[in-house]
């Protein structure tokens, strides 16, 4: 199946993919409909009202999960890039929900920052609350699968060791359109999946999730030894080689550009950067 926020009538509406169709599943978002027992049942026999997918407007996929957990240098190309070594555990930092944005929303640059950055991700989207969760419950715990461009300030990021300051800005992070179910995917819960992104047609990332030093198994069962993982919880697995950060000369996002970022058999973010102080 594929699920999505759909913003509608000034509310938002939980929905599923049927052809060039939109179904209402009965509850406002995706979120609501992960915390039901049952929701991936109701999901695929649900038949409310239909909306059109041509000109559709997406919310965030999940518009309050409880918590983005993120995981920094999870493809060799990229950590390779930035001049480091391998990780022996997954580098994890958190996103907060007021930085999500929807599929074709724009991305607000912040003007105080001078390098803003690209970073396509796979992102998993928790379906079940777990904790300690191990081999079979781990999986279980995968509801799907989503596309998140975790959007950088650079110069904030490396501004201390910590990199939370130059990750959670408002409006910067789009996620979506759709959660996809593993069982669409090649490798279920550990797919293997064709990764791109592109700034104004260019391609600036294109790699595969098979590249992931840490699959999203490991990650559920890593992130959930630590805090409990709740229905909607995302985790964002990492991005590929090819960041403006690492290029030489380095490149970044100074406004009126268009970011597309998209996953095969997922979906595709495409989004405008637009300056905070504009008009």
């Amino acid at each position: 199946m594929k699920l999505a926020t759909l913003r509608t009538g000034g509310t938002t509406r939980a929905v599923r993919l049927d052809g060039d169709t939109l179904v209402d599943l009965g509850v406002p978002d995706l979120g609501a409909l992960l915390a039901q027992e049952g929701w991936a049942e109701h999901a695929g026999t649900a038949t409310g009202q239909t909306y059109d997918l041509a000109g559709a407007d997406f919310a965030p996929l999940v518009p309050q999960p409880s918590k983005i957990v993120c995981v920094g240098l999870n493809y060799r190309n990229h950590i390779q890039e930035m001049g480091r070594d391998l990780p022996e555990h997954p580098t994890l930092f958190a996103k907060f929900a007021d930085s999500l944005i929807g599929a074709g929303d724009d991305i607000v640059r912040p003007e105080e920052t001078g390098q803003f950055d690209w970073e396509v991700e796979l992102a998993v989207v928790v379906g079940a609350p777990v904790r300690r969760a191990r081999g079979e419950q781990a999986e279980r715990a995968i509801a799907g699968f989503t596309v998140l461009n975790d959007i950088t300030c650079r110069d904030w990021q490396f501004r201390t060791r910590e990199w939370l300051q130059g990750k959670v800005w408002d409006s910067t992070t789009p996620v979506g359109p759709y959660l996809v179910t593993p069982d669409e995917l090649p490798g279920g819960v550990r797919p293997s999946l064709d990764v791109r992104l592109l700034v104004d047609g260019e391609v600036m990332q294109s790699d595969t999730t098979g590249d992931l030093l840490f699959d999203p198994v490991t990650l559920v069962e890593y992130v959930s030894t630590v805090v409990r993982l709740n229905p909607g919880d995302i985790i964002a697995t990492g991005t590929p080689g090819g960041v403006g950060h690492a290029r030489r000369p380095e490149r970044y996002l100074l406004g009126g550009e268009t970011v597309v970022a998209e996953i095969d058999g997922i979906g595709r973010l495409e989004n405008r950067v637009v300056k905070e102080n504009a008009s």
